[in-house]
């Protein structure tokens, strides 16, 4: 199995369409540094909110090397471990949606995908019918999307 590490943009962004468990159907597994699910417990009022400690597929990690936070200032706290957890557990894939996150991923090394990405590999191996309906409910879901980025999604998916 792959060795994936997940942000928080990306898990909340599964939990509010219904759709976490691609995670599990993808990898097996993923990782999550303690500042993920701590981002994660803050928004225990939210309506999609999981106790992710409770799910035996997302394992919780703490970062050995703190002091490489330094070297990810600009990104907040759960970014900056992804990025360090990623580096330490030599994983193949980490999940990051925010620009800069993804910058500083690419420039350490990591091989990185977003939450489209995964709707757009579950798709293909047959864990979902549809990216269109997905796409939208994010939208309407507070997950901003541009029309260009579903528009080349959808060619992607080779959905209209």
């Amino acid at each position: 199995m792959l060795k994936v590490v997940s942000n928080t943009t990306p898990i909340i962004s599964l939990l509010k369409i219904g759709k976490l468990k691609i995670f599990k159907d993808l990898y097996g597994e993923i990782f999550i540094p303690q500042e993920v699910f701590n981002e994660i417990e803050a928004g225990k009022n939210k309506e999609f909110y999981t106790d992710l400690s409770k799910i035996e597929w997302i394992q919780i990690e703490k970062i050995i090397n703190k002091k490489s936070l330094s070297y990810f200032l600009d990104l907040d706290k759960g970014e900056a471990e992804a990025i360090v957890l990623a580096t330490e557990k030599e994983a193949d894939l980490i999940i990051l949606d925010e620009s800069l996150g993804r910058f500083h991923a690419k420039h350490a090394g990591l091989k990185v995908t977003g939450t489209i990405g995964i709707l757009l590999k579950a798709k293909q191996l047959g864990h979902i019918t549809e990216l269109k309906p997905l796409l939208f409910e994010l939208r309407t879901k507070n997950v901003w999307l541009s029309d260009s980025f579903i528009e080349n999604a959808l060619k992607l998916a080779n959905e209209k």
